[in-house]
């Protein structure tokens, strides 16, 4: 089964890290990145852009519209995701609770919804 691990930051502690922590950190994730796909179990992980990147879309009345940036104000931004195979979810959280960061945020282990078209 698909999980999909989303990585969050304390909006609080984000920038705070030094340049050698931030360089271990990295360092670490690319190592865990290494062994789940070594193990088969990493489908697929990136990195996110910080949330001033961001670009907000919404369709209401088949017009679009956009809003740049975060829109409301949150303690915990989105930074990365990974998507993982496991075959139930207490691997799954056996998985996710190694995922480095989570020492310094917060991981949402979440099953993936296959959809499949209805006939």
């Amino acid at each position: 089964m698909r999980y999909i691990c989303l990585i969050y930051n304390c909006a609080d502690t984000d920038g705070t890290l030094t340049p050698d922590e931030t360089d271990d950190l990295i360092k670490a994730h690319f190592a865990f990145d290494e062994e789940l796909r070594r193990d088969g179990i990493m489908i697929h992980a990136d990195a996110l852009e910080m949330p001033d990147k961001a670009t907000v879309l919404r369709v209401r009345n088949n017009a679009l519209s956009a809003t740049d940036g975060p829109y409301v104000e949150t303690k915990e931004h989105l930074a990365g995701f990974y998507v993982i195979e496991a075959p139930d979810m207490a691997a799954a959280k056996e998985i996710a609770g190694r995922i480095p960061s989570a020492r310094f945020g917060a991981v949402e282990l979440r099953p993936v919804r296959m959809l499949t078209l209805p006939d």
